[in-house]
């Protein structure tokens, strides 16, 4: 019995280690927007969307490391108006994988802090559009080149390590614009968001 004690402590011990290279699953939530830096007239409502993916923490020591990221992304935004007399409403998911590199400190055994640039691929787009009497969606694919599909953006937040759970919190934000050519059709914008996850470190 002592012996079988002893290597659970071992086992535990090993998986809390900060200079240990380990990975994790996590999934949650984004609260995310658009903006325009070059002060567009554009007015958008946030959006909630679905998160999840792997990371991997590699430890340059007991304080610093790199955390690369594989996210699947759910951003967008909600937009209102009036068209011909009548009101409208407009809802936009963006599909992403996002894939963050981040630098790592940890000041104490329970906190991450993360910060650094990440690459997004945009999978495909869905509109759906309400007014009037008129109620539709389209979904797109972008085999075109008015929409940017590679976009950097930079990210930082927070983990909370508790045993082997990991509480995280976010704030992203792109720094290219989706529009690819200039075309005056595709509206300028860059994406934001809030991210909360919940993980698991193996």
């Amino acid at each position: 019995t002592i012996a079988v004690t002893k290597s659970n402590a071992q086992s535990s011990t090993a998986t809390n280690n900060p200079e240990t290279l380990s990975f994790g699953l996590k999934l949650g939530a984004n609260y995310s927007n658009v903006y325009d830096s070059d002060n567009e007239d554009f007015v958008a409502d946030g959006k909630f969307g679905f998160a999840a993916g792997a990371f991997v923490s590699i430890p340059f020591g007991k304080f610093i490391g790199i955390q690369p990221e594989v996210m699947y992304s759910q951003k967008g935004f909600k937009s209102s108006g009036t068209y011909f007399g009548s009101t409208y409403e407009m809802t936009r998911t963006t599909n992403f994988i996002d894939v963050p590199v981040l630098f790592a400190v940890k000041p104490v055994e329970q906190v991450t802090l993360l910060f650094g640039p990440q690459f997004s691929f945009l999978m495909k787009q869905k509109d759906e559009f309400t007014g009037g009497n008129l109620s539709a969606t389209q979904q797109q694919d972008f085999d075109n080149d008015d929409i940017t599909k590679n976009i950097l953006g930079l990210t930082g937040g927070a983990d909370i390590n508790v045993d082997n759970l990991v509480f995280g919190l976010r704030a992203g934000w792109d720094i290219k614009t989706n529009e690819g050519d200039g075309n005056s059709s595709t509206p300028r914008y860059k994406n934001m968001w809030y991210q909360a996850t919940v993980g698991y470190r193996f």
